[in-house]
């Protein structure tokens, strides 16, 4: 975890797609404000582009991203914390070997 962003992810043998997807959630708990929800998700999205090199981009990731902050907080705090969960997804990946192929 790296605050203020949650991961949590799996790889997915099923899908057939080569190259990580995710999905980010703002809870509307967190952030009561549509505009604020949708101001977070634009720098959670923002913050993956920019770092997504951290990952191997061949492998079959579901990853989501889930905003654990309970108040708008700025772009470099949601990099930072992008860096941190990216880094860890990656060092374990590294330390595993690639998943199995599922037969269909």
């Amino acid at each position: 975890m790296g605050f203020p962003v949650r991961a949590v992810w799996r790889e997915n043998t099923r899908r057939h797609a080569d190259c990580p997807q995710f999905l980010i959630m703002v809870p509307k708990k967190r952030l009561r404000h549509a505009v604020d929800r949708v101001t977070m998700r634009r720098r959670i999205r923002e913050a993956y582009r920019l770092n997504r090199h951290l990952i191997p981009a061949d492998r079959r990731l579901d990853i989501a991203f889930i905003y654990v902050a309970s108040e708008l907080r700025p772009y470099a705090d949601v990099e930072r914390g992008m860096t941190r969960v990216l880094s860890a997804i990656g060092r374990s990946l590294a330390a595993a070997p690639p998943a199995p192929e599922a037969q269909s």
